[in-house]
């Protein structure tokens, strides 16, 4: 009896402590992957216009006129939401909103910015997501929160341009994934179509990615645990943020983007969100660019083939 009772306490203490070491671990993960150290958004700026030497005149002459604008709302649930906008050189209607991505900021997306405003002479919106630039709130959301806050930043576009607008919503990586996410909701009329460039086909397959490769770990038992904990500290989990769910709901035109190169969100995903995806859509997967590069590599193409696309659905 003296054993038995031996073995069950030790049993006993090694679930225990196992129980405490998972919890911990999840504790680690959901810091580790929502609430990473923040970038100054004097050093995005910076490391932007070194990335795109080409933007300095047009940032530079936005600034000189004021047209470089701040606007802030306050989300549903308390949280001040940030953004930058820039009106075209000539009143028009036509009007991007434009997603950055992870641990990015709203002037990280400066490049894609230039194009619709400068080569294609639209509108712009830049929200900052949650927990990036001016904008407030714990954690990133990757994408699945976000969703609403671009939409209250959608229903907010005309009173800063007009009545009359028509709009895309273009995203780069969580961004991309935030735009596909933001697909499957109602909108406005006024959103035409979307443009998403290397978006992650769900928060739990890309969590699932990065814990293999950069801690060598199976999907269970801890993100199973951290997704549990996400859903109690953010009010969601990891597998409900489905982009692949999301645009398999939208019935508005889509753009996917991805490099043939891309090993951060892997290459095999744009398929899988393409292939959820009914009609109207279109493919392009860019030679020789890795995550998030194929405007780098490709400027003028990449304007060329945005431009071809969005041009069939706003006039």
């Amino acid at each position: 009896m003296k054993r038995r009772n031996k073995v069950v306490t030790a049993v006993a203490v090694t679930v225990a402590v196992l129980a405490v070491l998972l919890a911990g671990a999840s504790v680690y993960m959901v810091n580790y992957a929502l609430c990473p150290e923040k970038e100054d958004v004097a050093v995005s700026e910076k490391r932007m216009l070194e990335e795109y030497p080409q933007l300095v005149p047009w940032t530079d002459s936005l600034r000189a006129c004021g047209a470089l604008r701040d606007t802030f709302v306050t989300a549903p649930d308390g949280a001040r939401l940030h953004a930058l906008y820039v009106r075209a050189p000539r009143p028009t209607r036509r009007t991007a909103v434009i997603v950055h991505g992870y641990t990015d900021n709203a002037i990280r997306m400066f490049h894609i910015g230039y194009l619709y405003n400068q080569s294609l002479d639209y509108n712009i919106l830049l929200p900052d997501l949650r927990y990036t630039g001016l904008t407030g709130g714990d954690a990133i959301q990757m994408g699945w929160h976000d969703r609403k806050d671009v939409i209250q930043w959608i229903e907010l576009a005309p009173r800063l341009f007009g009545d009359s607008i028509q709009a895309v919503v273009h995203g780069i990586s969580m961004g991309a994934a935030t735009t596909m996410m933001t697909s499957g909701e109602t909108l406005p009329d006024y959103i035409r179509c979307f443009v998403e460039d290397c978006g992650y086909t769900s928060v739990w397959d890309q969590f699932k990615k990065e814990l293999k490769e950069q801690f060598g770990l199976p999907a269970f038992p801890l993100l199973y645990t951290a997704s549990w904990l996400c859903q109690w500290q953010n009010g969601w989990n990891f597998r409900e943020a489905s982009a692949v769910k999301q645009v398999a709901k939208c019935r508005l035109p889509m753009f996917f983007i991805h490099g043939d190169k891309d090993d951060f969100v892997p290459t095999w995903m744009v398929y899988e969100v393409y292939d959820a995806k009914p009609q109207p859509k279109e493919l392009w997967v860019v030679p020789g660019a890795d995550h998030a590069t194929s405007y780098l590599r490709y400027p003028q193409l990449y304007t060329e083939k945005v431009a071809a696309f969005v041009g069939k659905y706003i006039d």
